[in-house]
């Protein structure tokens, strides 16, 4: 009992890698990476597999602990305490902020797809999706789409706060009318995206369009808005274009039309993010970084 209290108050965490040190092994530097959702979302497991691929090139070892959001990180942070990395990433599979464990906050850190509100020196790296969602919407307002539909994720999600600003103020910067701008948000319990369907029908007469493009928040929507213009017989990018988000994984180009979207720069979230590490740098606060929109058929 005495033990586990001066545990407790020490913050010790046993060196397990120390087991593990052999000979020339002994100046091998390590990263290890806490991931929150990061290794079992489909859209942002690139940063991870950067990372990796970062890691390597520069003959640095490296290992992830995955948790989700809702766990509780002082278990995983101890488990990577305990190899002794000389650098830690923390990884989000979404923008979000988050607060830094208190066995952190004096470690070599660097954050990737989050950041921590209460902390603003700390290096964090975050995608651009303010400038991104208004620069797509200044080329859909360039190719002559006046009556958008924009369906985001739930309110809640904080690039969708940022991706909706953007649309609303390139919008009105255009000197178009707020009026012909229709924006709504899905509900957080409706992760089957069931919402989309109940908002599309409410701007549709007959078969008949009220929109000319629909903006979706990412490429999860936009799959389901191709599904339910099909099927009420509503041609693609003839009658109603589409712009996704994200440029998830391997399935662009499986739309018909080909989905043009923006495409989230995950793998570039996580080679600085290792690159900050490896090249020990001295940049502090949020750095954003650009995200580019991959342009298909589907406008």
């Amino acid at each position: 009992r005495q033990v586990q209290h001066a545990i407790d108050v020490l913050n010790y965490v046993p060196d397990l890698s120390a087991r593990k040190i052999r000979g020339k092994n002994t100046n091998l530097s390590c990263m290890g990476v806490l991931a929150i959702d990061t290794a079992s979302a489909p859209f942002s497991v690139e940063i991870l597999l950067a990372i990796e691929q970062c890691a390597e090139k520069y003959g640095w070892d490296h290992f992830v602990v995955n948790i989700s959001s809702g766990d509780d990180p002082v278990a995983a942070v101890r488990q990577i305490l305990s190899r002794r990395p000389d650098g830690i990433i923390i990884t989000s599979a979404e923008l979000r902020e988050i607060n830094i464990p208190e066995l952190l906050r004096d470690r070599n850190l660097v954050l990737t797809n989050c950041y921590d509100p209460g902390n603003t020196a700390l290096p964090s790296y975050i995608p651009d999706d303010y400038h991104a969602q208004y620069d797509a919407t200044e080329y859909l307002i360039q190719r002559g789409y006046r009556r958008p539909l924009c369906i985001w994720p739930p309110a809640e999600c904080l690039s969708s706060g940022l991706r909706r600003d953007a649309v609303q103020n390139a919008w009105l910067n255009a000197g178009l009318s707020a009026g012909q701008l229709n924006q709504h948000n899905i509900t957080l319990s409706d992760i089957y995206y069931r919402d989309v369907v109940t908002l599309i029908d409410q701007y549709i007469d007959g078969n008949s369009p009220l929109f000319d493009c629909i903006i979706c928040g990412n490429d999860q929507i936009a799959f389901v808005v191709y599904q339910v213009l099909l099927t009420r017989g509503i041609s693609v990018p003839e009658q109603a274009g589409i712009l996704g988000c994200e440029n998830m994984t391997g399935t662009g180009e499986l739309f018909y039309p080909p989905l043009t979207t923006i495409r989230s720069p995950y793998r570039l979230l996580g080679e600085t993010a290792a690159l900050h590490l490896i090249e020990e740098r001295v940049s502090s606060g949020r750095t954003y970084v650009p995200c580019r929109m991959l342009s298909r058929e589907s406008l």
